[in-house]
């Protein structure tokens, strides 16, 4: 009897202990500051690194620039060596709070939560405020967040004979499914 209760002890606390973290290094980054009548400028990156801790209701969310991909390669080029200067500020990362969040009212229905934090980009830092949707999925736990990034908040230089064919305001979508630390050993 005791052996079980111990058992069943050690095995709520390392659930308990196993949902201090989730996280994911698969996360979608999507951008677009396309123009109507002009080329699409869109890219997408499949290698956000997402870091979710319910305790502090810490969001974090890490991006290497030059992993974002483009349908052209001179775009992809342009975008990394003039624009984002990618050997020079090879991270954007965003830390944040996502407001009134609790571990326990997730679940299978998508709720809207506000995440308040700092984008770093470019060496520059903003205060930004996120609206993002958080659900409970079999994989772990789905975030998907929409937000604009102002060109100018982060002095991305537009050249004056191209600045009409780039938008001023890029459209960003976030998406990852966060797994909690113990479900990610699993599964290696």
């Amino acid at each position: 009897m005791k052996t079980t209760t111990l058992l069943f002890l050690l095995f709520t606390a390392f659930s308990v202990i196993a949902q201090d973290k989730f996280f994911t290094n698969t996360g979608t980054i999507k951008f677009e500051a396309s123009v109507p009548l002009y080329e699409e400028v869109r890219a997408v990156n499949r290698q956000v690194a997402i870091l979710l801790e319910p305790k502090t209701s810490t969001f974090i969310c890490t991006v290497i620039v030059k992993d974002f991909r483009f349908k052209l390669n001179l775009m992809q080029e342009h975008f990394n060596d003039n624009y984002m200067e990618s050997n020079r500020y090879p991270k954007a990362i965003f830390k944040g709070k996502i407001e009134k969040f609790d571990l326990k009212d997730i679940s299978e229905v998508e709720k809207q939560y506000q995440i308040k934090g700092k984008l770093n980009l470019r060496g520059k830092s903003k205060e930004i405020i996120v609206n993002a949707l958080i659900k409970r999925v079999p994989e772990g736990i789905q975030v998907i967040s929409d937000f604009p990034i102002e060109v100018s908040d982060f002095n991305i230089h537009i050249p004056y004979t191209i600045a009409t064919k780039i938008a001023k305001t890029a459209n960003t979508e976030l998406t990852g499914i966060v797994r909690s630390e113990d479900a990610m050993l699993t599964l290696k």
